[in-house]
C-alpha cells in the first residue's frame, strides 16, 4: 500500500523534486503544512483551496512548495511550486482535499483564477519504472489520512 509522502528524485536528477510516496507503510514521510489561500479564516474546510508545503530541508534549491509539472506527457506533483498569490501565475500550486469514502483524497482543481480553465482531477499515484511511487493527476484518487505532528 505504500506510507507518507516525501520528496525524491524520479526525473534522474540530483535533488529529490517531486512529491512520492513512501513504499514502506510504516514510514511516515515528511511532515507538511496546509496554507488556505485566505489563511486569515484560520480553518480549511472541504474544497478550499490550499498551497501544500513540506516542512523540510535540503542542499537542493527548491520551495517545497507543491505545484504540477508536465513530465513525459503527465502531470506529476513536484515541490518547485509558489507559495500564496493566488492567480493565473500560480494556478498550478493549488490543491483541495475533499471527503472520498471514510477517508480524505486530494484533488486538483484550483478556483483561486477565475479567468483560468484549469483541468481538474484527482491525485493519484503511480508507479514509476525505478520503483518509486510518483503522485499524479489520475483517475485512481490516492486515499489519504491526516496525523497531527
Amino acid at each position: 500500500m505504500g506510507g507518507g509522502l516525501t520528496l525524491g528524485a524520479t526525473r534522474g536528477e540530483l535533488c529529490p523534486l517531486d512529491v512520492v510516496q513512501e513504499n514502506q507503510e510504516v514510514d511516515n514521510g515528511l511532515p507538511l503544512t496546509f496554507t488556505p489561500v485566505n489563511p486569515k479564516k484560520g480553518v480549511i474546510g472541504e474544497s478550499t483551496d490550499l498551497n501544500i508545503i513540506f516542512q523540510a530541508q535540503s542542499i537542493c534549491v527548491q520551495s517545497n512548495v507543491w505545484g504540477l509539472v508536465k513530465y513525459e506527457g503527465q502531470l506529476i506533483v513536484s515541490a518547485l511550486g509558489m507559495p500564496g498569490n493566488p492567480g493565473p501565475e500560480t494556478i498550478n500550486n493549488w490543491f483541495k482535499i475533499r471527503k472520498y469514502d471514510d477517508d480524505y483524497k486530494l484533488v486538483y482543481c484550483p478556483t483561486v483564477c477565475s479567468l483560468c480553465r484549469p483541468i481538474c482531477g484527482d491525485i493519484g499515484v503511480k508507479i514509476a519504472a525505478n520503483g518509486s511511487r510518483r503522485l499524479v493527476i489520475s483517475d485512481v484518487p490516492f486515499k489519504v489520512m491526516f496525523k497531527k505532528v
